[in-house]
């Protein structure tokens, strides 16, 4: 980092020599990867500029150097089209290169339970409904309702699977290739008539005409050959069908969202506060293991709407209760935000047919007027809303100052009176959930092992031993037995690694127990010196609580090997919230004004900062180039050695420092990474709006390490892309210039940044894709690594570092419990499995390289294992090699002294890629896509200052 960390303490010895670098050395003239055959090439260039030292000047932008160096030639533009794009038909993950074999033995239980499958001949017909319906629920009825009628007759008495659209499967041929049937669905409810709305009778029979044709013959021996290994491919086919016979009878009788069902059966719901409640419900999904099909099951709960009048939720959530006040125009922009979609129920009685009457209505908005001045024609008369009630159903509105709800469509709208209006039980709540609601729905979630575990053997027991339920008879139909107990699967505990710290201090190094250390008599490896710093208190913490904070925060950096100069450049400032950024500009402009470029800016938050901390980050980091650590007013005003430490971390690095490495790095001992090529290690994740916004950008963000072998420090580049897109689509792009053909992107730049940084070329890359489902998984390799690919090809001929692309899985259900709740030697304090618990057996995958580790201590609940999936591995990693890599990162996260629950590349860019989402959010302008010529347009992110990315400002 030009002229920070490299002035700063370093351990004894530790110093990699560039010299060492094998292959990787000098620059970009055809030197590749060993192993690749890289061509003489007749026209090249070295397109990596010279590498930065101390003392020179800080390096123009990357964005402007690519421009003018970075234009390729002839050559190189070929060499780049040269590569070989993947295809779908070459996709192969690769095959699981043994199990590993280092670590302690031990059992722990998995949350998987495994399925017997008979011999079944199984059908797949295809299902046509008319007249067409969107409803689920409905088609369900329609299907119940044509099975009670023609099992007997029409059906041969076979008792099918429906998915609720558009397939049937039955074990078993059905008596016909394809026929129709006429189902009718009988009334069940009557409906009111709403304002604007013609009035009508009691529903009417419906009728359905269902044609049922046979598609074809799911193969059940593929599948077998599959599970045991005499087959490569995944027959999804089979899969698929059987899950579904497993989730059909759930699907009727719970609320299904996604692969869960909720239910107030399930579970006793609570109150999540502001017109929010909780159901519980569970999570199941068959999936192929080692040991065959096994069904995950796991316990959830899920964020719904109170069953209450609008006019009551609007109190609880909008706390608006005065209804003789207008709602304001902004407020009127938040409920129609809120309640799009939502069903409401109206229950009135009819005077004038004297019965009472129910109709379900969806909101599609609110009035533009107050209810007390809707008008509308009724019976060729022009009459108000407010008196159709009176004089219909003898109500006499009382919250006529606010807007109606609108359902119906804007050509033909029907107006509803919200006090009338129950919202209908059982609606998920999509939106962002506030701090309070997440930490009630947290509190709700959160059970320690030994009751999860107990939890969720209950519900399969539940599940399985009632034979005489539709559940159970389809289960028996196609040959299912699901067993009542967790799988016991074989595990390994790894060792914890070695960190090294700095020799001055008393402790020069230490093995974490059970995840954990401190910095008692430990010195940072690596201290950064901080000589140019502000201080600014937008709080109410008093100026003496600040300066004694901030001397003490002095004392502790100093103590754990930081160079912090105690005199900030500027006079504390103490400043309103309501200037912040001004205050900020300020402070940019007198630190120029002494010719000073700030290498950190401390900011005490305000006291109700929910939305300023995104403008600090968003001011500081793409418009003034200043990095900053903000600091929560309630954490200054209790204030611990402990916290100080943990600050001083974050400041270590945020100024070039090292806090920790590991102490195989420094030697050199790492499996494939610290061997004689240099190696970089990548970390990617997408992240994607608020559920509910329907057209906010996507924001990837890649990092990667710019130290060998150390790789402790990661540089960082984000972009916007289109709504909820999840490649990555800026990892490599070329555009046509005046100059010609010019190439960029995300991994060039990072590579760039490495050779500059070290004066090596890396040989070999390690990829961690983070925020990848498994039905992405061939989507994401084909794009993804062919960016890498080309990247690297446009920087030099012939240049093909060896890649390795792991997928980093979070967002999965698989729990392991300790064998023995009764034995402490299995558990760490939370009574979880210990940390650096490793499963490659059992119930992973039956050939492909994954494994799960939980390489995080628990804190509360139940810890839940990252699983690590290899979609591509020319590096050749042994499972130990790659398991032992993994685990030992993990132990490297700048920002605590614990081990992490993900390999921190993948943590820094899931931290980096929620950071710019406080660039664009909080804008006074539409932040979202917009459509506009058959093309998607989002607005793109502001550029971060390349001072502010030559250190890790997101930590």
């Amino acid at each position: 980092m030009s002229g920070r960390g490299s002035r700063g303490r370093h351990y004894s010895g530790g110093r990699s020599n560039p010299s060492h670098g094998g292959g990787g050395r000098g620059s970009f003239s055809g030197g590749g990867s060993s192993g690749a055959a890289a061509p003489a090439p007749t026209q090249t260039r070295a397109y990596f500029p010279p590498a930065a030292s101390s003392s020179s000047a800080p390096v123009a932008s990357l964005s402007s150097e690519m421009e003018q160096k970075l234009t390729l030639e002839t050559t190189t533009t070929a060499a780049v089209a040269a590569v070989p794009p993947a295809s779908s038909k070459a996709v192969r993950f690769p095959q699981r290169p043994g199990f590993g074999t280092v670590g302690k033995k031990i059992q722990v239980r998995a949350n998987h339970f495994l399925v017997q499958v008979a011999d079944r001949d199984l059908h797949h017909y295809d299902v046509t409904i008319t007249p067409e319906v969107a409803s689920k629920k409905i088609h369900r009825e329609v299907m119940n309702q044509l099975v009670r009628l023609y099992s007997e007759t029409h059906l041969g008495k076979r008792i099918p699977a429906y998915d609720g659209m558009k397939s049937l499967y039955t074990a078993g041929p059905l008596p016909f290739s394809s026929k129709e049937f006429v189902v009718k669905l009988l009334p069940n409810d009557g409906r009111a008539a709403a304002a604007g709305s013609s009035t009508s009778s009691k529903r009417k029979d419906r009728e359905f005409k269902v044609a049922l044709t046979l598609a074809n013959k799911p193969d059940l021996y593929q599948l077998q050959q599959f599970l045991h290994s005499q087959r490569v491919e995944t027959p999804q086919e089979a899969i698929q069908v059987l899950d579904i016979v497993l989730r059909a009878t759930p699907s009727e009788k719970y609320t299904v969202v996604g692969r869960s069902f909720f239910s107030t059966e399930l579970g006793p719901k609570g109150s999540l506060g502001e017109g929010l409640e909780y159901w519980r419900g569970f999570y199941q999904s068959l999936r192929p293991t080692q040991l065959g099909l096994s069904l995950n099951i796991d316990v959830s709960a899920r964020s719904f709407f109170e069953p209450i009048l609008v006019t009551e939720f609007l109190a609880k959530h909008f706390y608006h209760t005065d209804r003789s006040k207008h709602l304001p125009d902004r407020d009127c922009i938040k409920v129609k935000k809120t309640l799009k979609r939502v069903k409401v129920e109206v229950r009135l009685r009819d005077w004038t047919k004297n019965e009472e009457v129910k109709r379900t209505y969806t909101i599609n908005g609110l009035s533009a007027e107050p209810l007390g001045q809707l008008r509308f024609t009724c019976e060729d008369e022009n009459t108000s809303v407010v008196q159709y009630y009176r004089k219909k159903y003898k109500i006499d509105l009382k919250y006529v100052a606010w807007p109606a709800i609108q359902a119906g469509n804007d050509s033909k709208p029907v107006y509803l009176p919200m006090e009338l209006c129950s919202i209908v039980a059982g609606q998920r709540y999509t939106k962002k959930l506030n701090k309070k609601q997440v930490t009630n729905l947290l509190k709700a979630t959160c059970q320690r092992p030994r009751d999860r575990e107990n939890n969720i053997t209950q519900m399969i027991r539940e599940k399985t031993n009632n034979r005489d339920d539709k559940e159970s008879l389809i289960r028996r139909e196609f040959g299912l037995q699901v067993r009542e107990e967790m799988s016991l699967v074989k595990a390994r505990v790894l060792p914890s690694p070695l960190l090294k710290y700095h020799d001055s201090g008393r402790e020069k190094s230490v093995y974490p127990q059970m995840g954990q250390w401190n910095m008692t008599n430990k010195k940072m490896v690596n201290g950064g010196r901080l000589q140019v710093w502000a201080f600014v208190n937008f709080s109410r913490v008093s100026q003496d609580i600040t300066f004694e904070f901030l001397g003490a925060l002095v004392d502790v950096c100093n103590s754990k090997g930081m160079e912090f100069f105690p005199q900030p450049l500027l006079p504390v400032q103490f400043s309103h919230p309501g200037q912040i950024e001004r205050v900020l500009r300020d402070i940019h402009k007198l630190s120029a004004q002494q010719g000073r470029q700030l290498q950190l800016l401390i900011v005490i938050l305000p006291d109700q900062s929910d939305s300023s901390y995104g403008k600090i980050k968003r001011t500081c980091e793409t418009e003034l180039g200043i990095v900053s650590q903000c600091l929560e007013p309630q954490k200054i005003k209790r204030w611990n050695t402990q916290y100080l430490e943990n600050l001083a971390l974050k400041i270590n690095v945020k100024v070039g420092g090292r806090n920790t490495v590991l102490n195989d790095a420094i030697y050199k001992k790492m499996p494939v990474v610290t061997d004689r090529l240099p190696t970089i290690i990548f970390g990617a994740d997408v992240t994607h709006p608020a559920a509910g916004d329907d057209s906010s950008p996507s924001i990837a963000a890649v990092v990667a390490s710019t130290d060998w072998p150390e790789v402790t420090n990661y540089r960082a580049i984000v972009s916007a892309q289109h709504h909820r897109d999840e490649i990555i689509k800026d990892l490599y792009k070329s555009q046509i210039s005046e100059k010609g053909l010019v190439h960029g992107g995300m991994i060039r730049e990072l590579l760039v940044a490495f050779y500059k940084q070290k004066r090596l070329k890396p040989s070999r890359i390690i990829f961690y894709r983070d925020g990848v489902s498994e039905g992405q998984f061939s989507q994401v390799l084909l794009h993804e690594v062919d960016a890498i690919r080309r990247a690297c090809a446009s920087l030099e001929d012939g240049y093909m570092p060896t890649v390795t692309f792991v997928v980093v899985q979070k967002r999965h259900h698989t729990r392991l419990f300790p064998a023995d709740h009764s034995n402490r030697g299995q558990m760490d304090r939370s009574g979880n499995i210990q940390p650096g618990t490793v499963v490659d057996t059992e119930i992973c995958h039956p050939t492909e390289f994954d494994f799960y580790l939980n390489s995080h201590a628990g804190i509360q609940g139940t810890s839940r294992p990252a699983h690590y999936h290899v979609l591509f591995d020319e590096n050749r990693f042994t499972a130990d090699g790659l398991q032992v890599l993994t685990n030992n990162l993990c132990y490297t996260y700048a920002r605590c002294t614990r081990s992490v629950s993900i390999v921190p590349p993948a943590y820094y860019a899931h931290l980096v890629a929620f950071r710019a989402r406080h660039y664009i959010e909080g804008d006074s302008s539409d932040g979202g896509s917009t459509t506009g010529g058959g093309a998607q347009v989002f607005r793109a992110l502001p550029e971060i200052k390349e001072n502010v990315k030559e250190v890790m400002f997101y930590c």
